[in-house]
């Protein structure tokens, strides 16, 4: 059960919680990142996932008001809830694509900040006080820079495939499909999928 939920203004934060399972609740602020991170990417490529990853967004910074924040919380929650919010009718009602870059910038952003934060914490120097000294402490077997190294690993690995995502529904063929249709295309050995085109695709959308 999560007790109270805070942000300061150093870039860290503190969870206070009961029960649950340390050993997966420890890297939750660095995996869990860099899990959201490419959660975004991945739902960047079209306009109704681009738009229920934003709406989730909202959602998230909403729910967690309830949860005991401190001031700082409390004006970063509602600032990114009500820009996040015009974007979203921005998109519907005046231009569009623009929250398709929005969210892929929140998710590159998030993902990028993940992998540069466990590198500076875990693996270019060890803290008495740091998660990954934390996992070290219950899993003796395995030093906390080994720790901040699989983090790391893990967070470098959902970040291309979350890119790999973006690109596959960026591509022609996945134009007029939904996001599942797309995905289940991708996996499917009788589809002629051209990993160039998934590229070109890719270049089209930074030259835009």
């Amino acid at each position: 059960d999560v007790d109270s939920i805070q942000v300061f203004d150093n870039e860290g934060g503190v969870t206070s919680y009961r029960g649950g399972c340390r050993l997966l609740i420890i890297p939750a602020g660095y995996i869990g990142a860099a899990i959201w991170g490419s959660i975004f990417v991945m739902f960047s490529g079209g306009q109704k996932t681009s738009t229920g990853a934003a709406g989730t967004l909202v959602g998230i910074l909403l729910i967690s008001l309830c949860y005991a924040p401190n001031r700082t919380m409390v004006w970063l929650n509602l600032f990114y809830a009500i820009i996040t919010s015009v974007f979203i009718y921005l998109e519907w009602y005046v231009f569009s694509p623009i929250l398709n870059y929005v969210v892929l910038f929140y998710g590159a952003f998030v993902g990028i900040h993940a992998i540069f934060d466990t590198f500076q914490d875990t693996i270019r120097r060890t803290v008495l006080r740091s998660d990954a000294y934390a996992c070290y402490e219950i899993c003796p077997c395995c030093l906390p820079r080994c720790v901040g190294i699989q983090w790391a690993i893990c967070n470098i690995v959902l970040q291309l495939f979350a890119i790999w995502v973006a690109m596959v529904q960026l591509s022609d063929e996945c134009g007029d499909q939904g996001w599942w249709d797309c995905m289940s295309g991708v996996w499917d050995m009788n589809n002629d999928w051209e990993f160039e085109k998934v590229v070109h695709s890719f270049e089209d959308l930074l030259h835009w």
